[in-house]
């Protein structure tokens, strides 16, 4: 039953997909139905959520440990580039926004991002626009934060910073 496992351990920091950056507090064995599995158990301090993953499931489920400053760089240079709004109707773009966004891939959550970012004389966004926007920028600045050990405000000011930047 114990396919490939891996090797997250206590303090440190890991991505849930559909959560973001959480800490691992601890692993723990609990029996379910009869069956003795080992849980990571994950804390999500920002919600205020403590999510219980079997070890044996995290690769299945996408969990994967932080971003490397590479990817990071990548992710702001993604950030500066051009935004890419399709002619779609808007319940489907919402739907990839929504999925980039749960991916986990902090690439794709940087695009999402940089195509709902609006600037000052652009026509106001949405709710859904907005909701899908903050999401987003609160995913890509949870990582970017813990990756840069730094507080998370710091982090979207910067993320803001390159946004504004790129139209100058």
């Amino acid at each position: 039953m114990s396919k490939k496992k891996l090797d997250f351990s206590p303090n440190e920091f890991v991505v849930y997909p559909a959560h973001g950056v959480g800490k691992i507090i601890a692993v723990e064995k609990e029996e379910i139905a009869g069956f003795d599995l080992e849980m990571f158990v994950i804390a999500f301090e920002k919600d205020k959520m403590k999510l219980r993953v079997p070890t044996h499931k995290a690769v299945d489920v996408g969990m994967r440990s932080l971003a490397t400053p590479d990817v990071v760089s990548h992710a702001m240079k993604t950030l500066r580039g051009k935004a890419k709004v399709k002619k779609a109707m808007w319940s489907r773009r919402a739907q990839e926004y929504e999925q980039k966004i749960n991916s986990g891939d902090l690439i794709a959550i940087a695009e999402v991002v940089r195509d709902l970012h609006r600037q000052d004389d652009q026509r106001e966004q949405s709710y859904s626009e907005r909701q899908l926007y903050e999401a987003a920028l609160e995913r890509l600045s949870r990582e970017i934060a813990v990756v840069a050990g730094s507080e998370e405000s710091a982090a979207v000011a910067e993320v803001t910073s390159v946004l504004v930047g790129r139209a100058a």
